[in-house]
């Protein structure tokens, strides 16, 4: 059996973020908290309690997640791209984060978090 996560998600699209939860749940793994925008992101980084964070790269109102990567990164905590596609590239020091496409296929959750387990060791 896979090994069951904490996961923070970063999602501003509450269906979307309802969606994944359930997938995550029905893999066995625990949500500790869903957040909309950057700074409710950064005040769940420094509560902790999660392993590995699932971060939309566009939120509301043009919103980049590029702060809470770089803040992620700084404390050690994998993290997963999610997009809906027709992006630019990621900056250069987060082009190894592994990405998870919309819309999100149970069968590709469990491959991601096993992806940015290993980028993070």
């Amino acid at each position: 059996m896979p090994d069951i996560r904490s996961i923070l998600i970063v999602e501003d699209e509450p269906l979307i973020a309802m969606m994944l939860e359930d997938f995550l749940d029905s893999l066995g793994h625990q949500v500790v908290g869903t957040c909309e925008s950057v700074a409710d992101a950064m005040a769940k980084i420094d509560e902790g309690g999660f392993d590995v964070a699932i971060v939309d790269v566009h939120l509301k109102n043009g919103e980049h997640v590029w702060p809470v990567a770089d803040r992620l990164s700084e404390e050690g905590i994998p993290f997963i791209l999610a997009t809906g596609g027709h992006i630019e590239p990621p900056p250069a020091r987060h082009a190894g984060a592994p990405v998870l496409s919309k819309p999100y296929t149970i069968d590709a959750i469990s491959p991601a978090l096993e992806a940015a387990s290993r980028a993070s060791a």
